[in-house]
Formats: structure tokens, C-alpha cells, sequence
């Protein structure tokens, strides 16, 4: 009932809105479209804050998530169907009232396009201003762990360059730590919260082609929080599997973001490796059995990826020594490696 008087006041708005702005009519093409893109710019931003506050959603938004909640279809696919099917619509009508195309323009493919990537944007560079507002929110409890305790579990997390040998150097050190040790299992478990596909998972969270690309693509769900988009999703389940992983025991985790994830948590040591592009690349050969060329190709590939996740999810850079207690150099050897962590752990406790 509540969406009925915002509606109303929505609609009153934007009469008035046309009144007070009826001076403002470009008369050339490239004028109209920096107007064109002001107002996306403007509609983007009244999203983010309605997304925001939570509190009610306009009804094209609250039909969509209507249909997904009864019939149990994907929110992205469905909001990309309704959107067209409206713009048909329009059009149609537009040709048997007006006889020809009329208010169905360039502009509407453009502000479709953009109004939710500029809002998850919005949402994205001003990801501090929900905490602040409400610091009791459900949203900000799984990333921001923050406790005192002095039976808090030991947590190594360790992020890798790709071919750096990362994960075999983790299960070494777990094993003679006598810690738990979590990879791959994040996966499982993370496919058990979300029923999505364990290879889906594991080709998703880690990885990410280009953020701009990603929220334009995905700019759909910035309309309805409760439905994320698959890719944050997984993120989200990820980083409540890794609190949970957390606080059961001693443990070595590899990986998903976790040294920003346990960012807060004591007795928590952040390790970064890294190795030399030649060490990488005759590794991935050996373990990979690839070409130098390939496996040159790929290392270079899933390291822009990781960096790419990274940063998009933490506003971080992915490597940054500060945001680590140690970065080593795999290359050194193992025993090394592991050594340094090792004696390095003595001073976290």
C-alpha cells in the first residue's frame, strides 16, 4: 500500500520537475544528449538512494521481484524482460495513437543502460555511507569481523600471484601447524548456501574480466538489494563461509579476498607470495602441463583477474604490501617461505 502515495508523489514530482525546467530545450542533437546524460546521472543516484533506504520500492521494480519470488526465476534475466516488453510496448502504442515513433528514442536504450550502472556505481564508490547510516545493518556484519577475545583462533591467510604456488606452500604450512586448511572447500561449502554449481563457483569467485564491464552487464539488480547479482552472491556466502572457517579453529586460508574479509580479526596474519614471471610461468608448464606461450598467457590472464576481483570488492590494490604483514618471494624456496611465516606468527600471537 505504501508504493500507492509514492507513486502519486513520484508522478507530481515529475510534473513539477518538467514546469520548473521548461526553459531547458537544446535545440541540438549533441546538447540533448549531455542533457540526456545529466538526467541519467540524476536518476542513477535517486536509485542508489532508494536501494539505500530500503524501505519501499517503485512498482515496475516491485513486479519483477513479484515474479521471482512466485515463480523462482533469475531477477536479472526476468528484469531484462520486463524492461523490453515495456519498451515494445511503448513503442506499439506510440504507432496506433501517434501514427509514427514517437517517445520511444535513442535516449530510452541509453537511460536503460545506464541508470542501473551509474546507481551501482554509486553504490560501489559510496559503499561507506551504509555502514555509517546504519551501523546495525545485517549487510555490514560478515565483512567487518571485529572481537577481543583471547581464545580468538589463529588465521593465516594467504593471497597469491597465479603460478606462484600458493596453494601447495598453504596445505605445507597448514600441515605443519598442525591448522585446518581451506581452498577448494570453500567452494563446496559455498555451493551448499547458494545452490549454485560448484564449477560455477569456482569459474566466478576469484575472477573478474573488467568492474565496468561487470556493472554494466549486471546493472540490473542495483534495483532490488535482496537480489543480488549471481557473481556478488558468491561473494557475499564466501565471506560468511570464511568468518565461520574463522572462528571454528586454527586455520590457513587460501585466497577469495579473505586477508580484507578477517581484516579486523586478532591474531590474524595476511601473507601475499609472489615469484618472478619466469618462476610462475615454468611452473604452470610443469603442474599445468602447458606451452611457455601458454602458460605465460594465462598467468598473465588470471593475475589481472584476481587483481581486477579484488579490487572491486575491497576498493583495494591487489599485492599492496601494507595490506599484508609479509609478501614473499616463492621463489626463494619453500622451505624459506614457510619458515618466514612461521617465525613470523610468533609476533601476531
Amino acid at each position: 500500500m505504501l508504493q500507492i502515495p509514492i507513486s502519486i508523489l513520484f508522478g507530481y514530482f515529475i510534473d513539477w520537475s518538467m514546469i520548473l525546467l521548461g526553459f531547458v530545450n537544446p535545440s541540438f542533437y549533441l546538447m540533448k544528449i549531455i542533457y540526456l546524460l545529466i538526467g541519467c546521472l540524476i536518476l542513477g543516484f535517486g536509485v542508489y538512494t532508494e536501494v539505500l533506504a530500503n524501505v519501499a520500492m517503485l512498482p515496475g521494480e516491485s513486479f519483477v521481484r513479484a515474479i521471482v519470488m512466485t515463480w523462482h526465476t533469475e531477477f536479472g534475466v526476468t528484469k531484462i524482460c520486463f524492461d523490453v516488453s515495456m519498451t515494445v510496448i511503448a513503442g506499439v502504442l506510440s504507432f496506433v495513437f501517434a501514427g509514427k515513433l514517437d517517445g520511444v528514442r535513442e535516449g530510452t536504450v541509453i537511460a536503460a543502460l545506464l541508470v542501473g550502472f551509474i546507481a551501482r556505481l554509486f553504490g560501489r564508490f559510496l559503499s561507506f555511507v551504509e555502514p555509517t547510516l546504519f551501523p546495525n545493518s545485517d549487510t555490514n556484519t560478515d565483512l567487518d569481523t571485529d572481537t577481543d577475545s583471547t581464545d580468538t583462533p589463529i588465521v593465516i591467510t594467504i593471497a597469491r600471484e597465479y603460478g606462484s604456488g600458493g596453494h601447495d606452500l598453504g596445505e605445507a604450512l597448514a600441515k605443519r601447524l598442525g591448522f585446518d586448511f581451506y581452498d577448494n572447500e570453500i567452494i563446496q561449502m559455498t555451493a551448499g548456501s547458494t545452490g549454485y554449481d560448484p564449477e560455477f563457483i569456482k569459474n566466478n569467485d576469484e575472477q573478474m574480466r573488467s568492474s565496468l564491464l561487470y556493472d554494466l552487464m549486471n546493472q540490473v539488480y542495483s534495483h532490488a538489494p535482496q537480489n543480488p547479482a549471481p557473481k556478488d552472491n558468491i561473494f557475499a556466502a564466501e565471506s560468511k563461509v570464511i568468518n565461520e572457517l574463522a572462528s571454528k579453529g586454527n586455520c590457513v586460508v587460501i585466497g577469495r579476498c579473505a586477508d580484507y574479509i578477517l581484516r579486523n580479526r586478532p591474531h590474524c596474519m595476511r601473507i601475499f607470495l609472489h615469484a618472478p614471471a619466469e618462476y610462475r610461468v615454468k611452473r604452470i608448464m610443469r603442474t599445468e602441463n602447458l606451452s611457455h606461450d601458454a602458460a605465460l598467457t594465462k598467468a598473465i590472464q588470471m593475475n589481472r583477474k584476481r587483481s581486477d576481483n579484488y579490487h572491486y570488492y575491497t576498493h583495494q590494490p591487489w599485492g599492496l604490501s601494507r595490506n599484508y604483514h609479509l609478501t614473499l618471494d616463492t621463489s626463494l624456496g619453500d622451505d624459506f617461505v614457510l619458515d618466514s611465516i612461521c617465525e613470523g606468527l610468533k609476533h601476531i600471537q
